[in-house]
């Protein structure tokens, strides 16, 4: 190696989370990847499409460029929506690519103090759960008084006050054994709580919980459990990632189901990835694989059964458009599953939007960081839903649904969010006057 090579080295990635050379390398730079990125459409620059980041990653990773922040700019405006793996034709694994290269600068002297804070910030709050209940209690009492009419119409914070939940109805609290069918017990399953779930859409879990009762399951929260590590992981932190997913795999694994089961599309995304994220450590490589094989999205389990369709009709009847989540249908692949779930309810008419799987521009804490872009990608989404006229959003993430929520009190729209359980659930509770 000659002394010129050995700089650049020293210059690119050498730490413990670089990307993998053959990853980047399997990007033929066709194209095919810039239509389906919401950013490219945006901006129209190649720059800010899968293709050019790829190229700024592995020049940086060569150490043919430095990591300066306009180099690491384009990186974080990113949604890593994965939009462009659905569409490549060589499989290139941007997912993993972006996911590697941010840690790989968080873990360098490189790094920007604003993605430092970021990840101090996701460390320090989303995997514990007293801190979050003081903050979804603060965010309730603001909520039921004027104070926070009176944030929302600061000028610059009054935009990321907008982007809190709405906090209404008891946080989801229960452990152990939650549900149980009525006759005979046909699978045990598992329940992801999560981190901000509980508190920001508990009744999520709650007709999670009846619907799979309802189609033979013993449902269980396992103790134990912690964040799935998606937001760290996404920003940059992997190694808080690592240490939640062996927390979780623990948990899960102690519990002794036949399949864990998810409600929050990334949180899904993360966890069927565990195996990847962990198969350097020598402890928790094989144990990860094999819990990784357990994960399913809820929708993509009750598809599996197939699960029982309703008798009822929703009344009143209701015209609905389904809002694809980009770790479900672009990481996970699963995009007729929840489809199949809503034409099987009676009484519901499912008008699809013009581009269903593209980012509504929440992307975990994107809408925070990157409230610009955010907002562009959120008015797109919202002419896409009015034009069908559905009365109800469904998708099937929390992020997803905050970020709809968000729009439709902005822009004044009627109609509300849901996930697509809820739904399923609302048809089953139909049956018995329940609702």
């Amino acid at each position: 190696m000659t002394a010129e090579s050995e700089s650049a080295g020293k210059k690119g990635f050498s730490g413990p989370f670089a990307p993998d050379a053959a990853d980047f390398n399997r990007c033929v730079h066709c194209g095919l990847c810039l239509q389906h990125c919401p950013t490219y459409i945006e901006l129209g620059l190649e720059t800010e499409s899968p293709r050019g980041r790829i190229h700024i990653i592995k020049a940086i990773a060569q150490g043919r460029i430095e990591a300066t922040p306009n180099a690491i700019g384009h990186l974080d405006l990113c949604l890593q929506c994965r939009n462009c793996e659905s569409v490549c034709p060589s499989g290139v694994p941007f997912g993993r690519i972006m996911e590697a290269a941010r840690a790989e600068i968080l873990n360098s002297k490189r790094a920007p103090f604003s993605w430092r804070v970021r990840a101090y910030l996701l460390r320090q709050l989303i995997p514990h759960r007293g801190r979050l209940a003081a903050i979804a209690f603060a965010l309730r009492l603001a909520q039921r008084t004027g104070l926070w009419r009176l944030l929302e119409g600061l000028p610059t914070l009054g935009r990321r006050v907008a982007m809190a939940p709405v906090i209404s109805g008891q946080p989801f609290d229960r452990w152990g054994v939650i549900a149980r069918p009525q006759g005979e017990v046909k699978r045990r399953v598992a329940l992801l709580a999560g981190c901000v779930m509980p508190f920001a859409y508990g009744r999520v879990h709650e007709a999670t919980a009846r619907v799979l009762a309802r189609n033979g399951c013993e449902v269980l929260v396992p103790p134990g459990q912690t964040c799935c590590g998606a937001l760290h992981a996404h920003s940059g932190d992997r190694r808080t990632a690592m240490a939640l997913a062996r927390c979780n795999i623990d948990a899960f694994l102690a519990a002794d189901v036949d399949v864990v089961i998810v409600n929050a599309a990334g949180c899904g995304a993360s966890m069927k990835e565990y195996g990847e994220l962990l198969t350097g450590d020598p402890a928790y490589a094989e144990k990860a694989h094999a819990f990784s094989t357990l994960v399913k999205d809820v929708t993509e389990f009750l598809a599996g059964l197939p699960f029982q369709e309703p008798r009822a009709a929703l009344e009143p009847r209701a015209t609905v458009t389904y809002q694809d989540s980009c770790h479900l249908v672009h990481a996970q692949r699963i995009r007729e599953a929840p489809r199949a779930i809503l034409k099987a309810i009676p009484g519901l008419e499912l008008l699809e939007m013009a581009h269903p799987d593209r980012c509504c521009g929440s992307a975990g804490i994107y809408n925070i960081t990157q409230p610009q872009m955010s907002m562009q990608l959120l008015r797109g989404k919202l002419e896409e839903v009015a034009a069908t006229g559905a009365q109800i959003i469904a998708t099937a993430n929390p992020g997803c649904m905050l970020q709809l929520e968000v729009g439709l009190r902005m822009s004044r729209l009627p109609g509300r969010v849901v996930h697509v359980v809820e739904l399923l659930d609302e048809a089953y509770r139909a049956e018995t006057g329940a609702l």
